[in-house]
């Protein structure tokens, strides 16, 4: 019986180190085949290695309808989103890629009606002209406009904690769309 024993501990130990090395071999490929990728991101930005900084001029309201400070809040939301996505460094002048340009659009319009003819829900709309330029690519240069939205009930009001929710999520996804086209070579 105490052979048994021995025999049955001996094979699960004998299994537990053939799993043990199998795991190892198993990490080592994974550490080599990362290592391997060269210059990749999970985030999909490539940057030259010769762009080292980045600038953000400010961003003028030229909307119909002004909603103070949006223009202040986006331009520190786009150099934040940089700032956090790559490792460029912000600077005032002469940067090596450049974005400039206006908030063209900050719109309510209802989507749906009641049966009473008021708003069920309201839509708030943002929209902002960007121009990009890479000094180290000049192709990969472009003007393009970037638009979201945000709904909300139609009974309710577009103030406080509601309203920078709303501006909060539209510049979220705006300035993820900017970074995507400008920076992800997908």
């Amino acid at each position: 019986m105490n052979l048994e024993f021995q025999n049955v501990h001996s094979t699960a130990k004998s299994n537990n180190m053939t799993f043990s090395i199998n795991k190892r071999v198993i990490l080592v490929s994974i550490c080599l085949a990362v290592l391997g990728c060269g210059s990749y991101s999970f985030t999909g930005i490539s940057i030259g290695s010769d762009t080292k900084t980045f600038q953000v001029n400010y961003f003028q309201n030229t909307a119909n309808l002004i909603e103070p400070g949006i223009e202040r809040d986006f331009t520190l939301a786009l150099q934040d989103i940089i700032l956090n996505q790559t490792n460029l460094s912000l600077v005032k002048y002469n940067a090596d890629i450049l974005y400039e340009g206006e908030i063209v659009e900050y719109r309510i319009s209802p989507t749906t009606a009641t049966a009473n003819n008021t708003a069920a829900q309201n839509r708030l709309t943002i929209s902002i002209n960007v121009r990009f330029f890479n000094k180290n690519d000049e192709e990969a240069d472009f003007e393009k406009r970037f638009s979201f939205f945000y709904d909300y009930a139609g009974s309710a009001q577009l103030i406080g904690s509601q309203k920078t929710t709303a501006i909060n999520e539209i510049y979220e996804r705006i300035t993820q769309d900017i970074i995507n086209a400008s920076l992800a070579n997908w």
